[in-house]
This record gives C-alpha cells, structure tokens and sequence, in this order.
C-alpha cells in the first residue's frame, strides 16, 4: 500500500489514526501549497484532487478520510478505534458524521473563504460572503458539542474513537486560521487537552506544519 500524504488537516487525522493503531504504510508527498494535488499526475489517482488517498497493492484508491480510516481498521481491527461491536460502530459513525458534517465542514470552508481565500479562488468555487457564517456555524455546533460531553472523557463515550480524532484534527487546526476554541467551552478544553496529550497528536504533525509553526 502506499499513502498519498501533505500539509494539512484531513492527512493528519488519518496519519493519527495509523498512529494510534500501530499501522506502517509508506508515505508518497504531494505538495499542496503548490497545487500538485490538483496535476494530472495525482488527477489520475483521485479525480477529486483531494487529499490525501490511500493506493492499495492491486492499485485501487480509496480517498475520502473516512473510508480509509474504515478499510484500515478493517485490516487491522485492534485496538479497535470505530468499534468492536455493531453498537459500538454505529455510535463511532453518529458521531463522527455529525462532527464532519456540523464541524469540519463549515470551519474548513470558513478558511478556504476566508483567510484561505487566495490559496483556494482558483481550485474551487469559493464563497467569500459565506466565510463568517460557516465561521459562526462551525462555533455554534461547538458549543452544542460542549453540552453533549458531559459526563464523558471522549465524543462517543469513554473510549477514544476515529470521531475524536477527526474533530481532534480539525479544531486544532482552527486557532491557526482564525477560529481558536472558545475558552468558555470548559468541557471541549479539557476534552481538547485529553486528547492532545496523546503522543500521537504531536507526532502526527507534518514537517511542514512543524517548521512553520502550523498545526496540521
């Protein structure tokens, strides 16, 4: 297998799920900044131009962060980071969906808008008025989640899951595109602190990212 790896937040959150399983995959760069992503040489492998993508033996590619993260634990099931019953699997998937989908998605978006708006106006259809709303969204659905943790150590409970994992990504991205944690959000902080303590929260970080005092 090889792993097609750059800058960023979604790389990062399945090089932390790897890490947290234990899981060795070689690792080809494609470099983002410079828009190699979206050259035919890459085109061909993921037509979305997204990253990053995961090539199988037989050469088959799965992209998107979820799949891959799925199909690696299908192959490598323990320790188990989406469940170890159907139960256990679907609430990891609830979880991980409404952070993807009330999170990730509006906070990201708010950057490409926004700050990101120079890297991203000619790779995408971007939405400049949008920026601060997807912004505000992205926080309100923070806040919800802040309820929600409650009597739990992590998102699906007390086990750390790929949920945490893909909101761990991208909220520790945010304070470095203008979107930091509300410190008023005491039980998001502590969740936030619990699982960046783990080692794979900082060796997850990309060279890049490191040298320029980027998080992602």
């Amino acid at each position: 297998m090889k792993f097609y790896n750059s800058l960023g937040p979604n790389p990062r959150l399945v090089r932390m799920f790897m890490l947290e399983k234990g899981i060795e995959i070689p690792f080809e760069e494609v470099d983002l900044m410079a828009g190699a992503n979206r050259e035919p040489a890459y085109m061909e492998k993921n037509p979305t131009g997204q990253m990053p993508s995961l090539e199988l033996d037989d050469g088959t590619v799965i992209a998107e962060t979820v799949p891959i993260c799925e199909y690696l634990e299908e192959i490598h099931p323990d320790p188990a980071l989406i469940g170890s019953s159907p139960q256990e699997r679907a609430e990891t998937r609830m979880w991980t969906r409404r952070i993807e989908l009330n999170i990730t998605e509006p906070l990201a978006n708010g950057f490409r808008y926004g700050e990101g708006l120079d890297i991203f106006k000619d790779r995408l259809h971007v939405i400049p008025q949008a920026a601060d709303d997807l912004k505000a969204i992205a926080r309100e659905n923070l806040e919800r989640l802040d309820g929600w943790l409650e009597g739990r150590d992590f998102v699906a409970g007390n086990r750390l899951t790929l949920a945490d994992i893909v909101l761990y990504a991208i909220t520790d991205f945010g304070p470095g595109v203008g979107q930091p944690l509300d410190p008023s959000l005491k039980r998001v902080g502590a969740w936030s602190e619990r699982v960046g303590s783990r080692p794979s929260a900082e060796a997850s970080l990309h060279p890049v990212a490191v040298a320029g005092g980027m998080r992602g």
